[in-house]
């Protein structure tokens, strides 16, 4: 067993199939490359079945065969591939990367003063060098410079020099090695100058180096720390405890994990479900559209299934369980969603793709400088400070903010437009959809039912119903209230699970159900309800009236989807409601393709199938039955009116009850994507004009540090062009 084992055996949990599982923060994590390193090394040890990184988080998710290996071997391997990890704690993850954000924003400002003062004391050298300056003058002024970097790059440089040391501890290469082998060359040897008198000396550059890199990693870290990609949060629909009721007629409340299938629990009306089971007495209405996108209230009565996460609206329950803390609904959800996730996280941003090819052409391009100069006949100091020079005219700083910085307009663009970004590189993915796909119920429609238009009922019976319906808490009621702003009628009365009545002048007036409201059962049937849920209203022994509450479209779905259709994109419904309902949504909307009566697995199974087909695929879901498909799809979007869940498994989040932020974000992207591909197309021209001349010797560490400010400094004004760019979508 691995000297790393501590108490892990707590945190893993048993698999199907004699599997075990467990989930690790992992410290030290910088790019793609370190993904795959990590990936690739535990599945080569024998037993271990899937090793899957998410790379925004920093979560590991292993699975092995119980028995064949121990927790603490997979920590030992961990540290010998060069990195550290500890059971994944969603809360302390987060305080963890607030806490590593808070400290980049303190090396940079500690980096940018020092680099400001040393500036200023190298112009005073620079300029003496071509006049008359004095070489005592001249080495105080390198002495003073020496004292503000040195501590400046103990203190400033520790990022990148932990995380080379941990790679060159394990054997391999990553992007602060270069970094690190340039800024402690650099300052090496500007203190060899400064004790021998020379005239040259480089703690500007090593400082200069530092604090723009900072930047970048500093807005790197930070766009990543607002990532709310956590499966775990599952608390606005998942109870932790139930009401179980005893067999000696007593009841108690206790947590999940103490339920077992065939123990009975209370659910009062108002309450939503923790667990999965069969009612056994009782008679209610179930709300089902969080969860499976069914808009119409689902009736419920003795022998009738119940699942997790959906809210009774109706009369108490008792309820058997079937399935608990485990096996239920939600949980297979879940599942589904860590699956997504640990596909999602296997991507690679472009930044990655381009830093992957960084590192071994910056090593082996300053190790050939260095032996061409020595073979040349050059001294090793002028070949050294030749090399130097290679590493920082080359430094990563342009590569390095090339992304971050347009994010961080392009994040703040994207909030004008009411959609908040869970993860930046959302940016790139929404540049590449083809096909947009839409739920129905909660997305392309409102949240909250409302009375349907076009019905032919009286105003003034309209007006009598919306007035009984402000004594009721049913949903259906309070879609009725917004119609009428005056008092109640006096002494109305509420049956739980039936309607609400009232007297006035002698005349009973009644809303609710059909059996409520007395209406006869072939007149029932004989109303078709195009879709929408039905509430009845009665006055006495006159006409029933059927009344129709259903979803309404959001005010701006018909202009919107009629926009995207014109960016030439496909667009889709997939929907968990019965088809009548998405077919007349989708008929209103002009929309040719849609699906109706989907799980959360079928929906994933026709994102896959469009995936194959080579369409890159915006999802947009409110419901806890599009967690996976939001985080299955190429990119996603969800609205603020969503459950936590699906808002967790988004890239991003549109605010207000109007579609036209998604159509927003994609035009955004469009231009975002562009100037991130010119920033990365400049760094790798800067490259290619700069190397020759370094290599050369024309350049000095002094130099290429101003070079590498400057590639830093036009990709910066090119990110923050977007914002006039933006103007014009």
């Amino acid at each position: 067993m691995g000297k790393h084992q501590r108490d892990l055996d707590n945190f893993v949990t048993p698999l199907p199939g004699g599997l075990a599982h467990l989930d690790l923060a992992v410290e030290g994590v910088r790019c793609a490359g370190c993904m795959a390193k990590i990936e690739k090394g535990l599945g080569e040890v024998p037993g271990i079945e899937r090793a899957r990184l998410n790379f925004s988080s920093k979560r590991l998710a292993v699975d092995w065969r119980a028995g064949e290996v121990a927790p603490g071997d997979i920590l030992d391997r961990l540290e010998a591939l060069g990195f550290s990890a500890y059971p994944f704690d969603p809360g302390a993850r987060r305080e963890a990367e607030a806490e590593e954000s808070r400290r980049l924003l303190k090396a940079v400002a500690v980096s940018g003063f020092a680099a400001a003062n040393i500036m200023l004391l190298s112009v005073s050298v620079w300029s003496g060098n071509a006049t008359d300056i004095e070489p005592e003058t001249r080495d105080l002024f390198h002495w003073v410079s020496a004292l503000i970097a040195i501590p400046t790059v103990g203190y400033a440089g520790q990022t990148f020099f932990r995380s080379a040391a941990a790679a060159l501890k394990a054997g391999r290469v990553n992007m602060d090695v270069p970094i690190s082998i340039g800024v402690i060359l650099a300052l090496s040897l500007s203190l060899f100058e400064t004790f021998t008198g020379g005239r040259h000396a480089y703690f500007d550059a090593a400082t200069m180096l530092l604090f723009f890199l900072l930047i970048g990693r500093w807005l790197d870290v930070d766009m990543r720390r607002r990532t709310r990609a956590q499966a775990e949060n599952l608390a606005a629909l998942k109870g932790e405890s139930a009401l179980q009721l005893l067999p000696d007629g007593e009841m108690r409340r206790v947590p999940l994990s103490a339920l077992a299938a065939g123990d009975r629990v209370l659910v009062a009306a108002g309450d939503r479900i923790s667990v999965d089971g069969t009612v056994e007495s009782g008679r209610s209405e179930f709300d089902r559209s969080l969860v499976t996108g069914e808009t119409a209230y689902e009736e419920v009565a003795e022998g009738g299934q119940v699942h997790a996460g959906t809210l009774n609206i109706g009369g108490a329950l008792v309820v058997r369980v079937t399935a608990a803390s485990e096996g239920t609904l939600l949980d297979e959800v879940n599942g589904l969603l860590e699956k997504a996730e640990a596909a999602r996280s296997s991507r690679l941003a472009l930044a990655d793709r381009a830093a992957k090819l960084y590192a071994p052409m910056v090593h082996s391009t300053a190790a050939l400088t260095f032996l061409g100069w020595m073979l040349a006949g050059a001294g090793w100091q002028e070949a050294l400070t030749t090399a130097i020079a290679v590493l920082i005219i080359t430094c990563p700083c342009a590569l390095a903010l090339a992304v971050p910085a347009v994010q961080v307009v392009a994040s703040g663009l994207m909030f004008r437009a009411g959609v908040l970004l869970n993860d930046g590189s959302a940016i790139e993915r929404l540049a590449d959809v083809t096909t947009v796909v839409f739920d129905k119920t909660g997305t392309l429609t409102l949240p909250s039912p409302a009375l349907v238009e076009g019905q032919d009922i009286p105003g003034e019976i309209i007006q009598r119903a919306a007035r009984l319906a402000r004594s009721s808490r049913h949903p259906l009621a309070e879609a009725l209230q917004p119609l009428y702003q005056g008092e109640p009628f006096a002494g109305a009365r509420e049956h739980r699970g039936q309607g609400v009545e009232a007297t006035l002048a002698d005349v009973t007036m009644r809303l609710g159900s059909a059996t409520f409201c007395g209406v006869p059962q072939p007149e029932v049937e004989h109303v078709a309800d195009g879709g929408h849920s039905i509430v009845w209203y009665r006055e006495g022994d006159g006409p029933a009236w059927p009344i129709r509450i259903g979803q309404t479209l959001r005010p701006d779905a018909v202009e919107t989807i009629e926009a995207l259709k014109d960016r030439g994109l496909r667009v889709v419904v997939l929907s968990g409601d019965r088809h009548a309902a998405v077919s007349a949504v989708a008929d209103e909307l002009e929309i040719d393709t849609y699906f109706a009566g989907l799980t959360p697995t079928e929906k994933v199974g026709l994102l896959d199938d469009m995936k194959r087909s080579g369409q890159h695929v915006l999802m947009v879901g409110d419901g806890l039955n599009d967690a996976p498909a939001l985080a299955a799809a190429h990119v996603s979007m969800s609205p603020v009116s969503a459950v936590h869940l699906s808002q967790a498994a988004a890239d991003a989040i549109f605010l207000g009850d109007r579609l036209v932020p998604v159509l927003r974000a994609l035009r955004i992207s469009g231009i975002a994507r562009r100037a991130m591909s010119q920033n990365l197309a400049f760094s790798a021209l800067y490259n290619v004009f700069a190397i020759p001349v370094a290599v050369a010797g024309f350049v000095t560490p002094l130099l290429a540090a101003v070079a590498m400010s400057l590639s830093s400094i036009t990709v910066t004004l090119n990110a923050l062009r977007l914002r006039y760019a933006a103007r014009k979508v």
